[in-house]
């Protein structure tokens, strides 16, 4: 007759991979040795928290913010009656607009457009724990036109599950940003975009997925203060695409324009 095993001991015999292998994973597709295979670490991502521990553990790896708070990130979601994610974002990878990406890696370059939101102040854990809406927006100073270029290290792309894109910055890959100009009080509802991606144009209205994009400000500044500490004034986020996300090419001329704000350019 055969025994099994506790499931204790097949555990011990059989340790499923830890998130320092899936940081390694990330760590190895952006030192350029090609994209990892998702599939392999699917069973170790058990949460969002483990998800931003990895982001940590990479950004460390690289050294990408020194011993201060990063000062640029990226938040968003699908609607305001689900979970926000966020990112901190490399400062090698934010570009002034007009943009050239170069050699930059893009391996599956999809392009979104969107609205990126500067404090006017510090804000540490105890403030931000205290923010709704309006208490958010009254700390953002300017706005401006922001392009995110977003690719994966997975080599299941845009298919990779949820949380190994989310450990891997939201599939970030760079970020343009356009003038900053004064953050006041405006309908979103009938705010237009238009994205121009090579031969392609997409235009929306009103299409952000919170209805504001100062929605994410207070779900992001408590996950951010609550890993980083205080954040300085001049910290930005982008928050969140308004036309989706648009397929692009080496080559491709990218501009995107809100009426009545401004506009962001970049060469792919």
């Amino acid at each position: 007759m055969r025994h099994r095993l506790p499931l204790a001991d097949l555990r011990r015999m059989n340790p499923a991979p830890t998130l320092d292998t899936v940081t390694d994973a990330l760590l190895n597709a952006r030192r350029g040795h090609g994209p990892a295979d998702a599939l392999t670490w699917t069973s170790d991502m058990a949460s969002m928290a483990d998800a931003y521990a990895v982001q940590g553990r990479v950004a460390s790896a690289l050294g990408w913010f020194g011993d201060g708070p990063p000062r640029h990130w990226k938040s968003g979601g699908p609607g305001r009656e689900q979970a926000l994610s966020h990112a901190p974002l490399p400062p090698a990878g934010i570009w002034a607009s007009p943009a050239v990406a170069g050699d930059w890696p893009l391996r599956l370059c999809r392009v979104e457009s969107e609205i990126a939101l500067r404090l006017a102040q510090p804000v540490d854990a105890a403030l931000a724990a205290t923010l709704d809406l309006a208490g958010a927006g009254a700390l953002i100073d300017a706005m401006a036109v922001s392009i995110e270029l977003v690719d994966s290290r997975w080599l299941q792309g845009y298919d990779a599950p949820s949380l190994l894109r989310l450990a891997d910055l939201a599939s970030h890959a760079a970020l343009v940003l356009g003038p900053w100009v004064p953050f006041t009080p405006r309908d979103w509802s009938v705010q237009t975009v238009r994205a121009h991606v090579g031969a392609q144009t997409v235009e929306r209205r009103g299409s952000h997925s919170c209805g504001d994009p100062a929605w994410v400000l207070a779900d992001w500044l408590r996950h951010a203060t609550q890993r980083y500490g205080t954040l300085p004034a001049g910290t930005m986020v982008s928050t969140g695409t308004w036309a989706g996300a648009i397929d692009a090419q080496t080559g491709d001329a990218v501009r995107v324009e809100f009426d009545g704000i401004g506009a962001a350019s970049v060469h792919l």
